[in-house]
């Protein structure tokens, strides 16, 4: 009897599960001959796959993370940009690239740069981004990204100049890509009124996406200063992160911008990696209908359990916002964004759903050491508040993800540009094989 999958054909599915056996590996192997899973071993401690100038990330004996991007911890770059008031994406950006702070006379005109790039080619809008609207932005990205391939004259141009041109332009029209991907599948979906604003010259990154999303073009400036912030957290996490891992293996085989950046960005579509935001909302969403008072400790605990044994909401038995392959006591980027996300909450009047993030926050690592073994802690990491944030400042679910890509190709062109300059040798790990050596029979092949 055939199983039956909705939308694929039963034969596929028959063909499928003939084949399944032909994949599965005994996880001992791993154990005998020492490889190991996902790059990390069990304490979760990285195989050296490259060195790099562009940000580090410390960890203590006691597991709480520092994150440097070019030397500076980032806990000073952002109390520097609160200090003194100012949007600091831009500023990191540069950072990133150049490897230093810039002077103001530098910052002034490294703006001034990106805005001559903020413009997209001639009706690409309405052939590329309005024609076969896709319910997934990060998806919109990558096609709009792909596409801009056609419109280079220069587009298989690997030297340092021509690639950071082409980096500087794919910051500057990210958030027009994505922006206005959600416009029109919102439209197609919906009807009712469509708008596209230009981006305005005098405004931040930050306070663009806001004033581009919003059909007033309004928001304030807490509004605008803690999406800056998440930009800034968000920009650059080492190259071994799994995006930025795939722009260095992508761009070492010597291939365009635009396809090592489309690559990224399939990297970060996954819910293991940028995707797990969204995650996040949706889960404390379903922990909201499931559980009758959010102050019971008890009740939320309970429900914890049941996300772990697989009896809640998606049933994968994660805890999603929870855990992070470098950091196992405190995530950097999570413990300077979550201050700002309280005073969000309080201008939102949405204090006691803080509190409930809070609470899962602590209870989650508790709960996980109680239910399963574990080789180091687990804490929340910054995926855990962002989507929280996102929902806080109006923005759709669905451009969750490409806010972390609009922040992320900032570290993505450092990346890209530091394996060019540094790499001539494709990036090739190897894989052992395990399936026996046999011979071949006409007998496999016999048609009864």
């Amino acid at each position: 009897m055939r199983r039956e999958i909705i939308g694929i054909p039963p034969e596929i599915v028959e063909l499928a599960e003939k084949s399944r056996d032909g994949y599965l590996i005994d996880p001992k192997l791993y154990t005998q001959y020492d490889v190991k899973r996902g790059l990390r071993d069990i304490n979760g401690n990285g195989v050296v796959a490259g060195l790099t100038n562009i940000s580090t990330i410390n960890v203590d004996e006691n597991g709480h993370g520092k994150l440097f991007y070019r030397g500076i911890d980032v806990e000073d770059i952002v109390n520097g940009f609160i200090k003194e008031k100012r949007y600091g994406f831009e500023e990191t950006i540069y950072l990133l690239l150049f490897g230093k702070m810039p002077t103001a006379v530098e910052l002034s005109d490294f703006k001034n740069l990106l805005v001559s790039f903020r413009t997209l080619p001639t009706t690409f809008t309405r052939d590329i981004i309005m024609k076969s609207p896709s319910d997934n932005m990060m998806n919109t990205l990558a096609k709009s990204v792909l596409s801009l391939y056609s419109y280079d004259d220069r587009a298989n141009d690997i030297t340092i100049p021509n690639v950071l041109k082409q980096s500087l332009s794919l910051i500057t029209l990210f958030p027009l890509l994505a922006v206005y991907g959600y416009h029109t599948y919102k439209y197609s979906r919906e009807g009712g009124s469509f708008f596209i604003h230009d981006p305005n010259p005098e405004l931040s990154i930050a306070e663009n996406l806001l004033y581009m999303l919003r059909q007033d073009k309004k928001f304030t400036e807490l509004e605008a200063r803690i999406l800056d912030l998440a930009l800034v957290l968000h920009a650059e996490h080492g190259g071994g992160n799994n995006s930025t891992f795939a722009v260095h293996v992508v761009s070492s085989s010597g291939t365009d911008t635009y396809s090592a950046i489309a690559a990224a960005l399939g990297s970060l579509k996954g819910p293991k990696h940028g995707g797990a935001n969204i995650k996040v909302v949706m889960m404390i969403d379903d922990l909201k209908r499931n559980v009758k008072d959010w102050t019971d400790e008890n009740e939320v605990r309970d429900y914890l359990k049941k996300l772990l044994h697989k009896e809640a909401f998606d049933k994968t038995g994660l805890i999603y916002g929870m855990g992070h392959a470098v950091y196992s006591h405190s995530d950097p980027r999570a413990t300077v964004f979550k201050g700002f996300v309280e005073k969000l909450s309080t201008e939102k009047g949405r204090h006691d759903e803080f509190n409930l993030y809070s609470m899962v926050e602590r209870l989650a690592p508790e709960v996980i050491a109680e239910e399963r073994k574990i080789y180091k802690g687990v804490c929340a990491n910054v995926d855990f508040y962002s989507g929280f944030v996102y929902r806080m400042l109006g923005i759709p679910d669905e451009l969750f993800t490409p806010l972390f890509a609009i922040a992320r190709i900032a570290g993505w062109s450092a990346h890209r540009i530091e394996e060019l300059i540094n790499s001539n040798k494709i990036i090739r790990p190897a894989y052992k094989a395990i399936s026996p050596v046999r011979a071949y029979t006409d007998m496999e092949n016999r048609i009864d």
